[in-house]
């Protein structure tokens, strides 16, 4: 294990990801403008992480990098690539090198390459395509962001429900085109309606007189075209689906989700959350300061307004800690220990939200439980830090009142964090978006009303 460990630490990499020697070579060979060299270093690299790397250096190492490795730029690195620097990488690829890498990738690739891009970038790419792939890409443009029809990718493998498993194998063997990856053949009627399909697993296993109706899988569900991404994304993870097929109004076959798809979208919606709980938006490393700045102003500006209403509040209590200098020093202890349970919830809410087990039915229930918790985490660190407070002011008092402060806010705090988030969902606001500047505001607001409150009723 030593050894293991040793070599791991001369190699410079963790089991995965990139090799930060690798990483400084390849720079080294951009600047030195030795195409051949950074031929070979980037020829072991996964698509995924030349898409890194691509991301960690500056615009115009990247620009350079492009133009002495045009022909390293295939379809699988373009849709590997942070949207904040594809659309630069694209404009830097010569024409030749762009057509061959976009024609490499299926429909919804492409649809996810271009629908972020400028006009003209995208006209590029689109005449990159032949007339068949360029027609399906726009007609997926027509349906609307984050809808299955943008998701779904048109390249279907489909047999006719009342096929044999022989006929379906001697299909695809004799196939001109078939995706490069898919995991389900679909078996439709005379119509186009999707009505059930058969893993690749139970075809190249079941004989061959068996009809494919008596091997489509249970789990088979359709997707509506103009369904929201996030619920497909869902019912993929509810329901442990592989794939499932994509119908239009009418009910017919137009494409098929697959389970790499649904998840890049979990994947992305939790990245977003996180992002925005924080309220730094859906910035990336590779954004401007000018851009990052735009993006973090604005909840910069809600934390302000709020820290100004929590200072209102000391305000009123000027005379009350002019009086007793002991208060200055202990009131953000309470609101401290406020904002943070009431995070604790709120993480545990929008979470909840997300992935939909915090519902009607069940909210009063969890509303419960987290007071319940607030008041007995309040309970316990009251004791706590009431003899803090007595002993460290020398005034039972003092401690009596932080006490009690401690036990109002933690409960508050509880109560916020669930029901702030499930009042803006319920609004059409996203609970991650706002919820964590109005539940700081509500545990600080009453935070410091409690303990300046009860100081001056109880003290003076």
């Amino acid at each position: 294990m030593a050894g293991a460990d040793q070599d791991s630490s001369e190699r410079g990499e963790d089991d995965y990801g990139l090799d930060q020697r690798a990483v400084a070579a390849i720079r080294e060979a951009v600047a030195a403008g030795d195409g051949g060299a950074i031929d070979q270093l980037m020829a072991p690299l996964h698509a995924a992480d030349i898409a890194d790397l691509l991301e960690q250096i500056g615009a115009g190492e990247r620009r350079d990098l492009v133009r002495l490795w045009p022909e390293g730029f295939d379809g699988e690195l373009l849709s590997e690539l942070d949207e904040a620097i594809r659309e630069e990488v694209i404009e830097a690829l010569p024409h030749a090198v762009l057509t061959e890498a976009v024609r490499e990738l299926d429909s919804d690739d492409v649809v996810d390459l271009i629908e972020d891009l400028e006009e003209p970038q995208q006209e590029r790419i689109l005449e990159a395509l032949d007339l068949g792939d360029r027609a399906a890409v726009e007609q997926s443009l027509t349906y609307p962001e984050y809808s299955a029809g943008r998701l779904m990718q048109r390249e279907v493998v489909t047999a006719p429900e009342h096929w044999t498993v022989g006929e379906a194998i001697d299909f695809l063997r004799n196939a001109r085109e078939l995706p490069d990856q898919f995991y389900h053949m679909i078996l439709i009627d005379p119509r186009w309606h999707p009505t059930g399909y058969v893993t690749l697993g139970k075809l190249l296993s079941s004989k061959r007189a068996v009809p494919l109706r008596d091997i489509a899988e249970d789990s088979f569900r359709t997707v509506g075209v103009l369904d929201e991404e996030g619920d497909v994304a869902y019912a993929f993870n509810q329901y442990h689906l592989i794939s499932a097929p994509v119908v239009d109004q009418n009910d017919r076959l137009v494409g098929v989700i697959t389970i790499d798809d649904a998840m890049a979208v979990l994947d992305e919606e939790h990245e977003e959350d996180i992002l925005r709980l924080a309220g730094v938006g859906e910035g990336s490393l590779s954004d401007s300061v000018i851009e990052t700045t735009k993006q973090r102003v604005p909840w910069l500006a809600v934390n302000l307004f709020t820290a100004i209403l929590a200072s209102m509040v000391i305000a009123q209590f000027e005379g009350v800690i002019a009086q007793i200098v002991a208060l200055a020093v202990l009131m953000p202890i309470v609101a401290s220990m406020g904002g943070n349970a009431g995070t604790q919830s709120l993480t545990v809410a929008v979470r909840a939200i997300a992935t939909r087990d915090l519902t009607g039915s069940n909210l009063w229930r969890v509303v419960r439980r987290e007071v319940l918790v607030g008041a007995v985490n309040g309970l316990v660190f009251a004791l706590a830090m009431g003899a803090v407070g007595w002993f460290w002011f020398g005034s039972p008092q003092i401690g009596a009142v932080l006490a009690a402060a401690m036990v109002v806010n933690l409960v508050v705090a509880g109560l916020a964090g669930i029901l702030v988030p499930v009042a803006l969902e319920k609004a059409g606001v996203d609970p991650a978006l706002g919820s964590g500047a109005f539940v700081t505001t509500v545990t600080d607001v009453v935070g410091f009303f409690a303990f300046l409150g009860l100081a001056a009723v109880v003290l003076l």
